[in-house]
């Protein structure tokens, strides 16, 4: 049983008489579980539907008729998240200081998460019931945390001695027709050199089904494991961009495809210059930092036509500090496009310590801090990522609040075209 929680007003949903809080017991006899059994189960044009309504305890048939091209306009309970079994080094969560919000200490490894929003998961908490659902409801694209193919290795670096060896769970799922895209975080002196290049031969023979791989360097803040775990070196990084590019090289020439793919990090710490961006494909891995200014480089491109009413503006852009060396490679045509400057915000993050210099991490604090001395500027854009969907910085500071603290208007962008369509007001 799962429950309401909006319906749309003149939907289906409506017209049905959902409300808030109703409880929907089951489609066409099966019982309902989360919001994959809804949208699943839901998907004909005709099913029958047992609910009971808010303080209520009789329950309610009703054949449902749509057509397949109209939503039902029902949005159900979010899921209860899937905790994860194990204990990485690296784990981020581990590295948290205290205060944050309770969500923020969640240790989330959900095979659900991973097939709607691109989040990585081990596969190592699933249960026959969850591989047959996946296989049954075909949630493909899967995104998985390989990190290592050898079992010992991975067990190892996950610090669960019962995960189950990964390719023998990939081929289960690939004999159903379930794609992935995978990622290595890459700790040095554990799964970087010769275990780095296990991992990429194995997954590259294990065939198309595997559609990506990632190789992402572990990133610690400054209450992480630092006596477990230490990030790479500048060496270290370089070694490994030469193994990803192979692979990468490899693909090209066998399959015309780039497949395997270092992070934006990975380069800047190996102080390599990135892939042109026909290297990264369609970007399938841009939400994990993977051709992040590429990929903005391509957006403006593609937008510029529409950037018009900035000549003579002055537009701050606030980042974390990793991508502050990068930035120029995208500002300089940003504002060959507008015609505005654009004045560079580096913040250094004040939650986690400057070792975490993603722009996604930055505190409502610290950026109202930063804006606090930029004087003249018609406008300042802030990264998306740091914004929650309640509205919220990673401090719980409101984006409101942020708003009516700094001395120039704000909007939040993950392409910068998304926000400067709209000129602001003279």
């Amino acid at each position: 049983m799962i429950k309401v929680e909006s319906v749309a007003a003149g939907s289906i949903g409506h017209e049905l008489g959902l409300l808030p809080g109703t409880e929907l017991v089951t489609v066409d006899g099966t019982p309902l579980e989360d919001f994959l059994d809804w949208e699943f189960l839901t998907a004909d044009e005709q099913f029958t539907l047992v609910y009971r309504q808010p303080e209520d305890e009789n329950e309610y048939e009703v054949e449902v008729e749509r057509p397949v091209e109209e939503r039902l306009g029902v949005e159900v309970e979010p899921v209860r998240i899937r905790r994860c079994a194990n204990r990485c080094d690296f784990c981020f969560v581990d590295g948290n200081p205290d205060g944050l919000r309770g969500v923020l200490s969640i240790r989330d490894d959900d095979y659900r998460l991973s097939f709607r929003y691109g989040n990585f998961a081990t596969l190592t908490n699933l249960k026959p019931r969850d591989t047959a659902r996946i296989i049954n409801y075909r949630l493909s694209p899967l995104y998985v945390s390989v990190h290592a193919t050898d079992p010992v290795v991975r067990r190892w670096v996950l610090r669960n001695p019962q995960a189950p060896e990964i390719i023998t769970q990939l081929r289960e799922f690939a004999d159903h027709g379930i794609e992935f895209h995978t990622q290595v975080v890459m700790s040095p002196g554990v799964n970087d050199g010769a275990v780095l290049q296990q991992t990429l031969d194995d997954l590259w023979h294990f065939g198309p089904s595997v559609l990506t791989v990632s190789v992402v360097p572990v990133g610690l803040t400054e209450f992480s494991k630092h006596h477990l775990v230490r990030e790479p070196t500048e060496a270290e990084c370089s070694a490994a961009v030469d193994i990803v590019e192979h692979a990468a090289a490899r693909a090209m020439q066998e399959r015309g495809i780039g497949w395997a793919f270092g992070a934006d990090e990975l380069y800047l710490r190996a102080a390599r210059e990135l892939p042109p961006a026909a290297a990264y494909g369609t970007f399938d891995q841009v939400e994990n930092g993977v051709g992040s200014v590429r990929w903005l480089q391509e957006q403006v491109r593609e937008g510029s036509e529409a950037l018009r009413g900035w000549a003579g503006r002055r537009v701050a852009i606030v980042t974390g500090t990793s991508m502050a060396p990068l930035m120029p490679m995208v500002l300089g045509p940003l504002g060959e496009a507008t015609g505005a400057e654009f004045v560079l915000v580096p913040v250094v993050n004040d939650i986690f310590g400057p070792r975490v210099t993603t722009a996604g991490l930055l505190s409502g604090r610290a950026i109202q801090e930063a804006l606090a001395g930029i004087e003249g500027c018609d406008l300042a854009l802030l990264p998306g990522e740091a914004l929650n969907d309640d509205g919220l910085f990673i401090d719980s500071m409101p984006f409101a609040d942020l708003a009516g603290a700094v001395p120039m208007p704000i909007r939040m962008s993950k392409s910068f075209v998304d926000a400067l369509e709209m000129p602001v007001a003279a």
